[in-house]
């Protein structure tokens, strides 16, 4: 299952907090994008959040494979989870009108 996660801080959380946890983040990010959980993994252009694609078998091996990174642990992020679908629009263009 295809499944968009949106980064989101913990409001009040302050900027200097993240910086001892980034490099453990990027590692752990890593192991996850080797074990074929992260596929995509980008930053939002304007708030410089997380943006990732994961491929998982529910949401809930999302929210327990996310809850392994520091950032997580630590409290100082959580993810907000989209569960995809394919598109299915292009039927219409094969249908009588």
């Amino acid at each position: 299952m295809k499944i968009l996660a949106l980064e989101r801080e913990v409001p009040g959380t302050p900027a200097d907090a993240f910086a001892p946890h980034l490099k453990a983040e990027a590692r752990r990010a890593w192991e996850l994008v080797q074990a074929g959980v992260i596929r995509e993994l980008y930053f939002d252009r304007d708030q410089h959040t997380a943006v990732l694609m994961l491929e998982c078998a529910d949401l809930d091996a999302a929210r327990a494979a996310l809850a392994t990174l520091p950032l997580v642990e630590t409290g100082l992020i959580t993810f907000e989870l989209i569960p995809l679908a394919p598109y299915s629009g292009f039927a219409r263009l094969f249908t009588a009108d």
